[in-house]
């Protein structure tokens, strides 16, 4: 292997919470491991991250990829980034080989915790300078600290967006109104008001008390019914910004740039009411289209996939323990399903557990022990995280992962 990479077990194709935990376990028990990032900053989506928890603390996910970087490199992890994965294949029973453009890397083993990426909803005019993803907006903020305009629309309501629309009025960024997208067969249940009402209820604790103790006695779906039909025409406010759930975006208008946002009341089954067309001024548009797990090299690897809605797509077969049906391939993180920072680090330290036992020989009772106490970490983060990007995530990994036994 060419590059520097001679010496190390293990390859990591990843540098995000879920790659740089699994180096740092994997490390600690005694491997030799490699972590490639395309990016120029390791850290991944940490690095937009900025929110405040339920107990008061800040989460600084720039802080936070800081001190896994040091810790990974402290334990004797070579980080690289800038490096893009262009293919990989299995080399016979000995391990891995991955192309990239730093040349050939070779090791025995491979962990895959490539992350997630945005999904696409087309809106009429969002090709004009100034429309971006919600993600992109995030990065801008609170990474790159370029102000994205000063008065935006956001078109889509989920997790994701909720989350990111708090973190950019607290850097003073005007949002104008926050809508659904025009109704289409790409868009599916995100333009449909019930839809997207009941999931709102479920991250209720991100956004305003008013809208917080509203959601906690809204349980039933007979009320949730009757609640939509009764929501303000004129949105909610949510951290300040309308939260329109009976509108939705008809085209985004301008000439060489973006000048605003036509939109139009709709019903409660997300057809348009004619006549009721608004016209939004702003200099920038944020699509929220939500994530999903970006598992292309697992598809080169060979991997079987299964597609589960809930998680985001279509995501690499893989057991509790973060193995794959493929000898010596592993993977952790959003590519098994999209879910919190704080699942992905869990999960990529059962991962490097996992390699480290598949390593020794000896298969050493303490480490096995070790490793089923970090799987039922993660079931614990699971359970705990302040973002869930599903209801029902936990039902759907109990589910997912007995379908293997």
């Amino acid at each position: 292997m060419s590059n520097g990479g001679a010496n190390a077990d293990v390859i990591v194709v990843g540098s995000g919470p879920a790659g740089l935990s699994s180096a740092i376990s994997a490390a600690k028990n005694g491997l030799r491991i490699a972590v490639l990032d395309e990016y120029p900053r390791a850290g991944g989506r940490l690095l937009g991250q900025l929110h405040q928890e339920p107990n008061g603390k800040w989460w600084n996910g720039i802080e936070e990829a800081r001190r896994l970087e040091d810790t990974a490199r402290e334990a004797g992890v070579s980080v690289r980034t800038g490096v893009s994965v262009t293919g990989l294949e299995r080399t016979g029973d000995e391990g891995w080989t991955l192309w990239t453009n730093a040349g050939l890397f070779q090791a025995k083993r491979l962990l895959l915790a490539t992350g997630a990426a945005e999904s696409a909803v087309p809106v009429p005019g969002w090709t004009l300078p100034g429309v971006m993803s919600i993600g992109a907006a995030q990065v801008m903020t609170n990474v790159q600290r370029v102000k994205v305009g000063s008065r935006g629309v956001v078109i889509g309501m989920n997790v994701l967006a909720m989350a990111i629309v708090s973190e950019l009025r607290l850097a003073g960024i005007d949002l104008e109104a926050i809508v659904l997208p025009p109704g289409s067969p790409v868009s599916g249940h995100s333009s449909d008001p019930g839809r997207v009402f009941g999931a709102l209820l479920k991250v209720a604790h991100l956004a305003h008390p008013l809208f917080r103790r509203g959601a906690s006695l809204i349980r039933h779906p007979l009320l949730q019914r009757m609640a939509l039909a009764a929501y303000p025409k004129g949105g909610m406010r949510i951290w300040g910004t309308p939260l329109q759930l009976r509108r939705a975006a008809l085209e985004i208008v301008g000439n060489d740039c973006v000048e605003g946002v036509r939109t139009a009341a709709i019903r409660t089954d997300g057809s348009v009411i004619a006549g009721t067309e608004q016209f939004i001024e702003a200099d920038f548009v944020c699509i929220a289209g939500g994530l999903y797990p970006l598992a292309e090299l697992a598809a080169v690897a060979g991997c079987p996939f299964r597609y589960v809605p809930q998680l985001g797509g279509h995501i690499p077969l893989h057991d509790e323990s973060m193995r794959t049906p493929l000898s010596r391939l592993y993977v952790a993180g959003n590519i098994t399903g999209v879910e919190s920072a704080k699942v992905a680090m869990a999960q990529g330290f059962v991962a490097g557990l996992a390699m480290a036992f598949d390593e020794n020989g000896d298969k050493p009772a303490s480490l096995a022990a070790e490793l089923e106490l970090a799987i039922a970490r993660v079931k614990q983060v699971r359970r705990e995280a302040l973002i869930q990007f599903h209801p029902d995530i936990e039902q759907c990994r109990v589910e997912f992962y007995l379908s293997q036994a």
